[in-house]
């Protein structure tokens, strides 16, 4: 998912578009911010990436799968959720089409 990730930050941030990563960690090496930030520079990275140690952002969302893509419109609404690998063709229609909406 990280290629697309930075492909849609690339192409439509300056249409608007915040892509923010939310890193639960999964295994406590993973919880190092240091390795974070490392992981952050090996990935080319540019979108924001959170450290959720806590998991509160995690379940906030109820997120039960990885990974869990959400579309959150210009309201703050979630309106797409994406569990797991694919659609990205959906996607990237649904970016848009949110992008397009007037605020």
């Amino acid at each position: 998912m990280i290629p697309s990730l930075k492909e849609w930050d690339q192409k439509y941030r300056e249409q608007g578009l915040v892509i923010i990563g939310n890193h639960y960690p999964e295994f406590d090496y993973e919880a190092s911010l240091d390795n974070l930030k490392d992981a952050v520079a090996r990935y080319e990275i540019q979108y924001a990436v959170a450290q959720d140690n806590e998991g509160l952002t995690w379940r906030a969302y109820n997120n039960r799968y990885w990974p869990t893509l959400y579309l959150v419109d210009k309201r703050g609404r979630i309106r797409y959720v994406r569990i797991g690998e694919g659609a990205y063709a959906q996607t990237e229609a649904a970016i848009q089409a949110l992008l397009a909406e007037k605020y």
